[in-house]
């Protein structure tokens, strides 16, 4: 347990910030997943909206500094694989 005043502050400042991170993170993580059931099921022009809302949510997700930037670099560079692989087979 926390002794001094600024080790409560900053217990309570992380679990702020943890809830912050995980609201994010799960944001984007549920956009990737959605756009991967889609190709799944072959649904290509579903799964480019949803896609580009996923890419998004990774962008703003790396900028507010939730994860790193080269993460979002490479979820983003295999969903849009994933995504070309399906169109050509289409």
């Amino acid at each position: 347990m926390a002794n001094t005043l600024s080790a409560k502050q900053r217990i309570r400042n992380s679990a702020r910030k943890a809830k912050y991170n995980r609201l994010h993170r799960s944001r984007a993580r549920t956009f990737v997943k959605n756009t991967r059931e889609l190709v799944a099921k072959k649904d290509t022009e579903a799964a480019k909206e949803v896609a580009l809302v996923a890419i998004s949510a990774l962008d703003r997700a790396a900028g507010k500094g939730v994860i790193h930037p080269n993460n979002a670099a490479r979820r983003k560079s295999r969903l849009m694989k994933l995504l070309s692989k399906a169109s050509v087979k289409k």
